[in-house]
């Protein structure tokens, strides 16, 4: 095991810090719930980010950036919106300090702003300030703008990735002439959250829709995916919203249709964020450390030559040079670690530690024999192949990798997902079993609440997948169409 690492069983609030630190992935900054995001961490942030632009500008979206700060009677607009985030708004009030006759560094009170300003907890009232003077025809309509952006909410309860006062997200938001393409336009996005997530993070989901009481603030409807981490627990890892006319109609956005008259635009807005991140090394990682699908894998084979001296060291050099060219050609990612500071075994620590999908190892012995060591860290198996030809046993073995990384978490939710028909047998799974939970429910935030209260569950949502099965709410007795989805969560 890699040292220094709490086992995942023992605690795993513990196990999961210890990896983001370990790895190299993130630290805590010297502003309290804030974070540094290191090299390799921001590096597989970097692939993230780049797979979701594509696909967001494959589907006809464009990247705009909006500002920052935010004048506060933006906020006071839209009623629900303002609800939802006021307890955790940064606010400017000043601009300028001053240094006191004792050296003291104080706000300078002269230097008041005339309108206070929050700093960007979500974009929509600054970005619908804007839309205002972008529309005035449908043949302006649609606007599909993306933003890559850092957000401020003030958390209380901080942890690395998963909750942090600051953090780095995408935004998107779109207006539309009907409501029909703005749902539509909701619908696309989530698919698209989804396919990244099962097909690049490796990570199935379940897509389905907020109840009421769960959706953002000011939406009309709000879809999300929700995956499974190791500990039974539910992440939100993507959400889209259906805005309606709300927020066209807080800042006047109005359109005049084919027809001549003047109707409300209508809204969309969907995001992810860091916090994918800490749903990576949650749904996959183990004891040793990272496990990352090769897809998001920054590198994705290390080349540790296990050398004596500069003599040795250059005859492996020589001979691995014909693998990394092919390597180039297929487009894989890999490293080769030359460093004499360091022992092989620590060098294998390390990389296992970091997730590097597959670990080439040889020396002088193995370049005479012909043979080459190839270790997986998926499934932490060696096996000893000939030089020849392992470029293409390496382009077959990476989607093999992913697609084994996804089965084994598609597994582990199939195998901690249960129903329950009474509150007893839900009670019993949430607290002894964990995981998700099939239960009716009579559609009241009431009840909802009685739920989440007594057993710090949550509807995660509605499925898209789950057929109608007529039922009887677990607490009321009420009748019920369909099961929805519990769980704990993040």
């Amino acid at each position: 095991m890699s040292k220094g690492i709490t086992k995942r069983a023992e605690n795993y609030s513990q196990w999961y810090n210890d990896i983001v630190v370990k790895a190299d992935l993130a630290e805590n900054s010297g502003v309290r719930g804030s974070m540094v995001i290191k090299p390799y961490g921001y590096a597989i942030w970097e692939k993230i980010q780049a797979q979701l632009d594509f696909m967001f500008k494959e589907t006809g979206h464009e990247n705009a950036y909006f500002p920052l700060f935010i004048p506060k009677s933006y906020f006071a607009k839209e009623a629900s919106h303002v609800d939802g985030f006021a307890k955790e708004c940064a606010v400017v009030t000043h601009y300028r300090l001053k240094n006191t006759e004792n050296g003291d560094i104080v706000v300078d009170e002269t230097a008041k702003l005339e309108e206070e300003l929050v700093v960007r907890p979500t974009s929509e009232t600054i970005i619908w300030s804007t839309y205002k003077k972008w529309i005035q025809s449908y043949r302006d309509l649609p606007i599909l703008i993306n933003q890559w952006a850092n957000v401020v909410r003030w958390e209380m309860r901080t942890r690395l990735f998963l909750r942090t006062s600051e953090f780095l997200w995408q935004e998107g938001h779109t207006a539309h002439s009907t409501a029909q393409e703005a749902i539509a336009e909701t619908k696309q996005m989530l698919e698209v959250y989804a396919e990244f997530a099962e097909k690049w993070m490796a990570m199935p989901v379940i897509k389905g829709s907020k109840s009421e009481s769960e959706r953002f603030a000011g939406a009309l409807d709000t879809l999300s995916i929700e995956a499974m981490m190791q500990d039974g627990k539910a992440l939100q890892a993507g959400t889209s919203h259906f805005l309606g006319q709300n927020f066209a109609k807080a800042f006047d956005v109005k359109f005049t249709n084919q027809d001549g008259k003047e109707e409300f635009v209508w809204a969309t807005s969907w995001g992810v964020s860091t916090r994918l991140m800490g749903a990576l090394i949650m749904a996959h990682s183990d004891d040793y450390g990272l496990v990352l699908p090769p897809k998001l894998a920054p590198v994705q084979l290390v080349i540790i030559p296990i050398f004596k001296n500069e003599e040795e060291l250059s005859i492996i050099k020589e001979n691995v040079n014909e693998i990394t060219q092919k390597l180039k050609k297929l487009n894989i990612s890999f490293k080769f670690d030359s460093r004499d500071t360091h022992r092989p075994g620590h060098k294998f620590a390390e990389y296992e530690l970091k997730g590097v999908p597959v670990r080439l190892a040889i020396g002088m012995r193995d370049i005479e024999n012909g043979t080459i060591e190839l270790a997986r860290r998926d499934t932490l198996e060696k096996k000893i192949y000939k030089i020849e030809g392992i470029d293409q046993i390496i382009m077959k073995l990476m989607p093999e990798i992913q697609e084994n990384i996804y089965n084994k978490a598609f597994t582990f939710r199939a195998e901690n997902t249960h129903k329950a028909d009474t509150y007893e047998e839900f009670k019993n799974i949430i607290e002894n079993k964990s995981g998700f939970v099939y239960a009716h429910w009579d559609g009241t935030p009431e009840t909802e609440a009685l739920i989440q209260e007594e057993t710090k569950a949550t509807i995660r949502n509605i499925p898209f997948d789950l057929p109608d099965e007529e039922g009887v709410c677990m607490i009321t007795g009420k009748p019920s169409k369909r099961r929805v989805l519990f769980a704990k969560a993040y």
